[in-house]
Parts: C-alpha cells; sequence; structure tokens
C-alpha cells in the first residue's frame, strides 16, 4: 500500500514510518519540522516539507491518491493548548479536516488516528479508564482530539472510509524529545545525564500511564490490519507517579540530583490510567515492554546518543 505518515518526523511518527517500511509498504511522510527533525525520517521515505494545514498538503494527498493515511501531526503539548487554544484547533482539527477533504476525494480507504487517552477521558470516575467511561477533556488539546474523533465517524459514515482512533497513553522511548514541555520521560533523562536539574511540577503524586513507543508502532500495525473501524486506549493499565518515575529514572541513570518540585500546571489532570483489554479483544495487542525495561532502554539511548555528538 501507498502510506501517507503526517508527523513522520517526529517521536512516534518516525517509529511507525520505519516499522510500515519494513513491512514492505510504500511510505510517504509530511512534516513541517516544527517539532519534528529531518534526522528522524528513514531514508527510504518519500519526505514532504509540508505544514498539514497548507495548499501544499491537500494538493500532495490528491496528488498521490494514498491508500492509508496515519495521522500523527500535531500540536501536542497540553500546556501550550491551555495558553492558546486557538492554535490548538487551528492545528489539531483544521490540519485533521485539510488532507481528509483531500483524501476522501482521491480514492482514501483508511485511516488510523493518533488520538490521546492521557488528555481524553478527564480526571477518572473509576481506574482503569475503558471506552465506557466518560469523555471529560480538561484541555483544549484532549477536546481536539475527541472532536477529531467524532470528525472522523462523520467520514466513515459519509464516505466509507475506515477509521481507526488509537488513545494514547503518554508514550516514551528513543528519538522523544527533551525540550519544551512535552515528554516527561525524556525531559528527565536528558537533564539527568547532562548535568541539569530536573523540576517535578507540583506535588509529583499526579499519575500517567507510560507506554513503549515500541508498543504503540505495534498498535499501528494491528490497526492497519484490522478489517473495520473503532477507537482503542493504547496503555499499560499501570499507574505511575512522577515521583516514582523520577526516582526510577534516577537509577537508571545513576545520577545522585535531589527531587526539586515547582509550582503545579495549569491543565494538567491528576490522574490517568487506560484499560487495554478491548483493544487485546479486538486488535489481539498487548503491551509488551515493562516500564523499568522500556525507561532503561531510552535512557541508554540517550545516553549513546549525547556520547556520540560529544565526540
Amino acid at each position: 500500500m501507498t502510506i501517507l505518515v503526517t508527523g513522520g518526523a517526529g517521536f512516534i511518527g518516525s517509529h511507525v514510518a520505519d516499522a510500515l517500511l519494513d513491512d514492505g509498504h510504500d511510505v510517504h511522510v509530511l512534516d513541517n519540522l516544527s517539532t519534528g527533525r529531518r534526522w528522524k525520517v528513514p531514508a527510504a521515505a518519500s519526505f514532504f516539507e509540508h505544514d498539514i494545514r497548507s495548499d501544499a498538503a491537500s494538493e500532495l494527498v490528491a496528488e498521490h491518491e494514498y491508500d492509508v493515511l496515519v495521522h500523527h501531526a500535531a500540536q501536542m503539548d497540553v500546556r501550550k493548548s491551555v495558553e492558546d487554544p486557538r492554535f490548538d484547533a487551528e492545528v489539531n482539527l483544521g490540519g485533521l479536516l485539510n488532507v481528509m477533504e483531500a483524501g476522501v476525494e482521491n480514492g482514501l480507504e483508511k485511516v488510523i488516528f493518533a488520538s490521546t487517552g492521557g488528555a481524553i477521558y478527564g480526571e477518572p470516575e473509576q481506574v482503569p479508564q475503558t471506552l465506557d467511561h466518560p469523555l471529560r477533556p480538561v484541555s483544549p488539546y484532549g477536546v481536539a482530539k475527541l472532536a477529531g474523533e467524532k470528525y472522523l465517524h462523520f467520514y466513515r459514515e459519509q464516505y466509507d472510509v475506515e477509521t481507526v482512533s488509537l488513545r494514547y497513553a503518554n508514550v516514551y522511548g528513543p528519538r522523544q524529545n527533551p525540550h519544551g514541555e512535552a515528554g516527561v520521560v525524556a525531559i528527565f533523562a536528558n537533564e539527568m545525564l547532562t548535568g541539569g536539574q530536573p523540576v517535578i511540577y507540583g506535588d509529583g503524586e499526579q499519575t500517567r500511564d507510560y507506554v513503549f513507543v515500541r508498543d504503540v508502532v505495534r498498535a499501528n500495525r494491528a490497526a492497519l490490519a484490522y478489517e473495520g473501524s473503532g477507537v482503542f486506549n493504547v496503555g499499560t493499565g499501570r499507574e505511575t507517579s512522577v515521583n516514582e518515575l523520577f526516582r526510577i529514572l534516577r537509577a537508571a541513570t545513576e545520577c545522585d540530583v535531589k527531587e526539586r518540585h515547582g509550582p503545579a500546571k495549569p491543565g494538567e489532570q491528576q490522574r490517568s490510567v487506560l484499560g487495554h483489554e478491548h483493544t487485546t479483544d479486538e486488535l489481539g495487542w498487548a503491551p509488551r515492554v515493562d516500564l523499568d525495561d522500556g525507561l532503561q532502554r531510552t535512557v541508554d539511548w540517550f545516553d549513546a546518543r549525547q556520547t556520540a555528538e560529544t565526540r
């Protein structure tokens, strides 16, 4: 198949593009490199530097008549979405609609959408959060991702395009961006390895479900093979506090840095953990990499990259 991976120069998208190439597909990557990096794009993929909101992006989709769209391009910073909801919606909804309109007019058969489990449910009424949990996002980012899922339902009903929404937990692993506000694992690991001081916002008892990027890639492969449409959680069911994460990473990096806390950030929910039983039943997917192993692999990657850069 000919597959377009938007956001394919980013953390998750580049790993997914690698896997799709390994599976024998013709992979094109669309990314404006605002947060993605050119070095992350697989050499065997065709690369196009466009913004997903642009005419150039819609013209690309029309020209190549893609079989599948794997949509990872996004404004992904929850805190930035709180500061600028309009920009968040322009990218996360306007960009999706731009490529979808071109796609449905030019033979698009399937969409795999990178949604969010960490932000779409809001504060949990019960844990783990499953698909029947109320959807009460507390950030514009979560609101936009939920709206994206609903727009894809419209395209499925109106144009018979298969749509699979994958509600990711907090994804971590090699290639994650250690700069900015997104990606606490990468930020902490990078700070610890370079002699910096990580900051834990709030009391550090807020929890997340951390899922390794290789497991997320497997979920995308399963979604591509799935015959039908649906929404699926991609998480581990394990709830980990930021304080616990800090301590695991401190041990993995063999760093003696002390815990430092800063003010809590607005728009940040207190707990999040996803149940994946439905995903296992329908897609045959379950996480394989446990947190300690995944964090050590991530630290090793950052350590090796920093060593190479200093030579």
